[in-house]
């Protein structure tokens, strides 16, 4: 019995991304996604696994194109009132929701305004218990006027608005779908992207196929995806991953790992000549800052005996760093050193000419020290360090560094969700954070340093509290103008630079390695899989 369930499978697997024994011509795009994925359901995408098949499969009002600039999609035309508050938007009248059995004669039926209310009122609803419901909380309401047209209205200006409709959570699903499967949605997603589900059987593969009535075109006419069909497999060994990719039996390797770095990647971020015939490297700076966090609220009685009360100590840990040497040893120069602030490289509002931060500086390190009455590091209680088993090699790197100006630490290694449970209640005074951007505006990142955000229930762990601050990010959230938005940031990233409630690392980067197959795939800041005009 298990034999022939075995069999039946793999048959199936080999069926769903054979070649068309008619035309000969399907093709079909082969990546492994090692952490599996949990839902198909876009209120639960709230990870790369899951955001990537799901972008594939579904669609909203807006996009982003490859310099995440917000262009149309579902959505054809929008208006902005004066006050920031009202959003209105002309919704194309050529989508249908792909093909299945909820609707009669299984024919996809036509999406409406109305298919976007009902969408985002159900993440905004905390029965669904949706990870994405924090996107609507400044929502006052949906309203669809006629079948193409749709208001949002907020509660308050809040400019990256628009950026925000470009993430999974805000697509549109078809009510008639929930209403049939009820939870199961996760695995019977239907939407109206490029491709749809085949089959999904779970731990082992995932093939989608191509939506013969996608509403997208490219510039010549021709009907986007190009693809026949995706392939997702589930191998969590990355040695056995790495192997299967230099087989070419899958086309993309994502990230870096120290199992194929050294193998792949020279010293310098380049590929290894003997793989430069059949692969193309792709890099782009990625959405994601790296630090190391200091609880700064003196309300709180673990801060108000801590050294790290005294700015002057975090700056003089800031210049005590060599980020040059740390990216060119530990990350073979595939990440970008975090002398630019806490927004990073890649976000539209980066600016490293505007904003200017801390460079390796170990004669200001020692100043700065002795200023704070510990010349030399003397005097000064060694330094707890916090961090996860991936980042252990960052801490030892920064153990050393600071060293060398006379600070001594020790370092704590926790597991990673009991590392953030700590973090996320005020238990550590010096911790390993990272921040991967949601959406393309820097008030993602800005974010962190409000102080409406205290954790837990937000991302200010370190809470740090400064009224200028605060009453200056308020103030760019109403301004839409983008190049006027981004002085405002720019601003803030300074203040955040100058007063160090974190000690910067680095950006980091998106990387993939390709088999030269396949034609007209990219990378991007968000680290975006994209595959409708990805051909082979």
């Amino acid at each position: 019995m298990r034999y022939s369930l075995v069999a039946c499978i793999a048959a199936i697997l080999l069926f769903a991304c054979s070649p068309n024994k008619q035309t000969d011509t399907r093709t079909c795009f082969y990546y492994n996604e090692p952490l599996g994925i949990t839902s198909l359901d876009p209120a639960f995408a709230n990870n790369n696994a899951n955001i990537w098949p799901i972008s594939q499969m579904f669609n909203g009002l807006v996009q982003l194109d490859d310099s995440l600039r917000v262009i149309p999609c579902i959505a054809k035309d929008w208006d902005i009132s004066t006050d920031g508050k009202t959003y209105t938007f002309i919704l194309r009248n050529d989508v249908y929701f792909n093909d299945a059995e909820i609707f009669p004669n299984n024919k996809g039926r036509k999406v409406t305004a109305a298919d976007f209310v009902y969408s985002f009122n159900r993440v905004k609803d905390e029965k669904t218990a949706s990870p994405g419901e924090w996107v609507f909380r400044n929502t006052a309401g949906f309203k669809a006027f006629n079948d193409t047209v749709l208001q949002i209205r907020l509660t308050d200006a809040y400019a990256p608005f628009l950026q925000i409709l470009t993430m999974p959570y805000c697509v549109v699903l078809p009510h008639e779908a929930i209403e049939k499967y009820g939870k199961d949605f996760r695995r019977n997603p239907v939407g109206t992207g490029p491709f749809f589900v085949k089959f999904w059987y779970e731990g082992n593969r995932l093939i989608l196929w191509r939506n013969p009535n996608y509403f997208e075109v490219d510039e010549k006419g021709v009907k986007l995806p190009y693809l026949d069909a995706v392939s997702v497999s589930f191998i969590a060994d990355k040695q056995v991953a790495f192997l299967e990719f230099i087989k070419g039996e899958l086309d993309m390797l994502q990230g870096i790992d120290g199992v194929y770095k050294d193998e792949l990647l020279s010293k310098n971020g380049t590929l290894n000549s003997k793989y430069a015939e059949k692969y193309f490297l792709l890099s782009e700076p990625y959405l994601n800052t790296e630090y190391m966090g200091f609880l700064v609220d003196e309300t709180l009685p673990q801060v108000q005996s801590s050294v790290y009360k005294d700015k002057r100590i975090r700056q003089a840990l800031n210049y005590g760093i060599d980020r040059d040497k740390m990216a060119r040893y530990l990350r073979n120069n595939m990440v970008t050193p975090a002398t630019a602030g806490f927004v990073p490289k890649g976000m539209p509002a980066f600016d490293a000419t505007k904003v200017q931060g801390y460079n390796y500086n170990p004669t200001k390190a020692r100043q700065l020290l002795t200023e704070a009455g510990y010349p030399n590091g003397k005097g000064l209680p060694v330094l707890i360090m916090n961090t996860t088993p991936n980042y252990l090699d960052i801490c030892e790197f920064i153990q050393s560094e600071l060293s060398a100006i006379g600070v001594q630490t020790k370092i704590e290694v926790n597991e990673a969700a009991t590392h953030r449970k700590i973090v996320a209640n005020q238990g550590m005074n010096f911790f390993r954070g990272s921040w991967l951007g949601d959406y393309p505006d820097a008030e993602n990142f800005l974010s962190l340093f409000y102080s409406k955000n205290f954790a837990p229930g937000g991302p200010d762990y370190t809470h740090y509290k400064n009224h200028e601050y605060d009453s200056l990010f308020e103030q760019a959230m109403t301004v839409v103008d983008d190049s006027s938005r981004y002085a405002l940031y720019q601003q803030l990233d300074r203040m955040v630079i100058e007063d160090a409630p974190v000690m910067f690392l680095y950006y980091d980067r998106a990387v993939r390695f390709v088999n030269k197959r396949v034609q007209g795939f990219g990378i991007d800041p968000m680290n975006r899989l994209v595959l409708k005009r990805v051909r082979k």
